[in-house]
């Protein structure tokens, strides 16, 4: 008679065939028997979204995790409207933009049209919802389909969205917009509608990106029509620079666009730099007796169990534990190995940054050594594959409790060198440390280290501004974290930068640095 441990094997096994043969996010109560349910539900491979719906999950996630359901969210959604309206349903247009713009974080509530909706909203998990509108869909050749999800395609969505989607998210509006190639598209059905007044809101959304042809091609041809069209700008704010006319890629604009629009407010509410230090040799012993402390927390956030002894052993190469892959004491001695050997490697890069090399150069041309010495002890233990220290991640990756979706992987590829550029082309210190930081992990080029490399990164920047090596505390992470998820998310880039900023003004002031339990 077969054990737990049989039972839930096959269990498993019918919820793989299930994911396998449709890539399955979406488990109706019909596709698993009561038993296989319930045995999956309480060891942690299920949960439940609403009656009869679950999506798959991981048991070592703990209780109240909401990672499960915001890397299901999408694939889930898609599933569940396909399951309920057929193929009668089509996201918001609103919404359809933000995803052509590559924005494609949860929402608190998704919004969907279809003509057999109820008006009514349902309840998902972890405060998010579905809101149906029962409405006339948007004609055939007016949509398209991207990873399941039913959209309104993109000359379709700028013309159908409200005038507030280019004031409450003026960043996916602009990296949507700047991806029209020409005005024909949208003219056509501007001409066939006879939109008038969303032609003028257009044409002044299209000169406020510097789009300036574009523009004159809708207002001028909509007059020639004989359609009175008065220009008005949706934006609240006038865009600090032009985006380049040939690039239409989603991501590379979306970065430029965050780097641009964010820079000031960091400016605003982040202490002036003091300037390179005079004294490199000062500044660098204190870099190398700030080791322990940093190392200490920086590990402790990403969840590593880490002491000073442990930090201390491993640097002075007394450290020589069980090769034990389940040991978790050994995988901590790995990763602070990993942490001692990136912070030679960021050691050498800040004696190049205080030697006046360009400090975004210098993170250009060395992240990547970083990154490999933070994880060649594991690859060395073999718990790693060699490959996996070749570069850029090359599938997706999901953010705990982050409703925030970091882009494809593809896209990382074409993102990276345009944010090296952007680093390397700031003249503002407080910019290239509190952007540094935040697009970096915004981005998420690795599939593990990301949140220590960017906090490499930004003392590197710190460094070049002349500012102390700061320490971020694990006591801090949580709200650490939060002020992430609203520059992620919500786009809000003041909470971050007070937050480094209060830190890096206690390092100025001769704060002692953060606790390291004894």
């Amino acid at each position: 008679m077969p054990g737990p441990s049989e039972k839930l094997a096959a269990s498993l096994e019918r919820l793989k065939s299930l994911q396998d043969k449709d890539g399955a996010a979406a488990i109706r109560s019909r596709n698993l028997s009561r038993l296989d349910r319930e045995r999956l539900l309480k060891n942690g491979f299920l949960k439940e979204v609403m009656k009869g719906w679950y999506v798959p999950a991981r048991p070592d996630e703990q209780q109240g995790e909401s990672t499960a359901w915001y890397a299901s969210f999408w694939r889930f959604s898609a599933s569940y409207l396909e399951e309920r309206f057929d193929k009668e349903w089509c996201l918001s247009p609103e919404q359809s933009l933000s995803l052509h713009a590559g924005n494609w974080s949860v929402p608190e509530q998704l919004v969907v049209r279809s003509p057999k909706s109820r008006n009514n909203v349902t309840a998902l998990p972890y405060k998010t919802s579905l809101l149906e509108v029962r409405s006339k869909l948007p004609e055939t050749e007016e949509t398209e389909i991207i990873d399941g999800l039913r959209l309104f395609s993109l000359e379709a969505a700028l013309i159908s969205c409200s005038p507030g989607f280019y004031t409450q998210n003026p960043t996916d509006a602009r990296a949507a917009l700047a991806m029209v190639k020409d005005s024909s598209g949208l003219l056509a059905k501007l001409l066939d509608g006879g939109h008038s007044s969303i032609a003028g809101r257009l044409t002044g959304a299209f000169r406020n990106i510097g789009r300036k042809r574009i523009a004159d091609d809708i207002i001028k041809t909509m007059q020639t029509a004989d359609y009175k069209v008065i220009e008005n700008d949706p934006f609240e704010t006038a865009l600090p620079y032009i985006l380049a006319v040939r690039e239409t890629s989603p991501y590379v604009n979306r970065i430029k666009l965050l780097w641009q629009t964010m820079r000031t407010s960091v400016i605003d509410h982040f202490p002036e730099a003091p300037g390179l230090p005079r004294a490199v040799k000062k500044y660098m012993k204190h870099v190398e007796d700030v080791y322990v402390t940093d190392a200490y927390h920086s590990l402790s956030i990403e969840g590593y169990r880490v002491t000073p002894e442990l930090i201390e052993r491993v640097r002075e190469g007394s450290w020589n534990p069980d090769n034990n892959e389940q040991d978790r004491e050994y995988k901590d001695a790995l990763a602070a190995r990993g942490y001692w050997q990136a912070f030679q490697a960021v050691h050498n890069s800040v004696e190049r940054i205080l030697g006046k090399e360009n400090p975004g150069h210098v993170a250009d041309e060395d992240h990547s050594a970083w990154y490999r010495e933070l994880f060649a002890p594991s690859v060395t233990a073999g718990i790693l594959r060699p490959s996996d220290l070749a570069g850029y991640r090359y599938g997706p990756i999901y953010l705990r409790r982050s409703m925030h979706v970091p882009m494809n992987h593809e896209a990382v590829r074409d993102v990276m060198p345009v944010f090296f550029e952007l680093l390397t082309e700031e003249e503002n210190a407080a910019a290239r440390v509190v952007l540094g930081h935040f697009i970096f992990v915004y981005i998420h080029p690795y599939f593990d280290g990301n949140g220590r490399i960017g906090r490499f990164l930004m003392n590197s920047m710190i460094a070049a501004g002349g500012y102390p090596w700061t320490v971020i505390p694990v006591e801090k992470r949580i709200p650490y974290m939060e002020a992430l998820e609203k520059a992620s998310v919500g786009q809000d880039i003041v909470p971050f930068t007070k937050f480094l900023a209060r830190l890096v003004e206690k390092s100025m002031a001769g704060d002692p640095l953060p606790d390291v339990p004894k």
